[in-house]
């Protein structure tokens, strides 16, 4: 656990309170984050409020696309840092007085525990998974699994790595590019040296999370109608179902 702790605290100091230029460096990231939302708004309508918990929701990015696609939405958001949930609660605001949101400092897996059984109608996330360890990883998605109601639905947006080694290295290559350029254009060496050290984390064996053993590991743990709803380079938006 202490391991995980230190991956956790990757986005922690500098990476955490520039967390906001990654839409300028990765322009992929925000529109990955609205995929999720929208995803989720396409759940069929209920009486009640449709329970989703957000695994990691940093500076609240994706929690603003969720809240925003439909207003039966009640969300319960959890993130490890303290930097992140600081711009979170800013950012999220008018939510938080509204009472559709509650934001949680916590782990993944504590949180994950700490619900009962068949909870939630969804569970989102976007960029977080691939920041595991990819044993702390499967724990999480299991406990996922287990928090969905019968029918409910997983989305995961984030950097799935192609099975292809070559292709992954090469749009690695053209992503550290991008990195150099808009940052030292901007002259934010500090930040640069950050998101290189925590590309490095991303694409080491015990991390990288490859698109068919992702697939592969939901349709293990019992989820149906695992699927690849949107892929551009190394990002993608996948979706699973738990059985009705």
């Amino acid at each position: 656990m202490q391991a995980q702790k230190q991956v956790e605290q990757l986005f922690a100091g500098l990476i955490g309170e520039h967390y906001e230029l990654l839409k300028i460096i990765c322009p992929s990231a925000p529109d990955i984050s609205l995929r999720v939302g929208a995803r989720v708004a396409e759940l069929p309508p209920r009486p009640d409020p449709i329970e989703v918990l957000e695994i990691g929701c940093g500076t609240g990015i994706t929690s603003i696309a969720l809240l925003s696609g439909r207003d039966d939405i009640r969300l319960l958001a959890m993130d490890s840092e303290p930097t992140m949930l600081n711009q979170a609660r800013r950012n999220l605001s008018r939510w938080l007085d509204q009472g559709r949101l509650t934001l949680l400092e916590q782990d993944a897996l504590t949180t994950l525990r700490s619900q009962p059984d068949a909870r939630f109608d969804a569970v989102a996330s976007a960029y977080v998974l691939h920041n595991f360890f990819a044993t702390y990883r499967l724990e999480v998605l299991q406990e996922i699994f287990r928090v969905l109601k019968p029918g409910g639905l997983f989305v995961n947006g984030d950097r799935y790595a192609l099975d292809d080694v070559r292709e992954q290295c090469r749009l690695t290559q053209e992503e550290v590019r991008g990195y150099f350029r808009e940052l030292t254009r901007m002259q934010r060496l500090d930040v640069l040296e950050q998101w290189i050290l925590h590309l490095f984390s991303d694409e080491s064996p015990d991390h990288i999370m490859r698109l068919a053993p992702a697939l592969e590991s939901l349709r293990s743990l019992g989820c149906v109608d695992v699927a690849v709803e949107y892929r551009h380079g190394v990002n993608a938006v996948v979706t699973a179902r738990k059985p009705a």
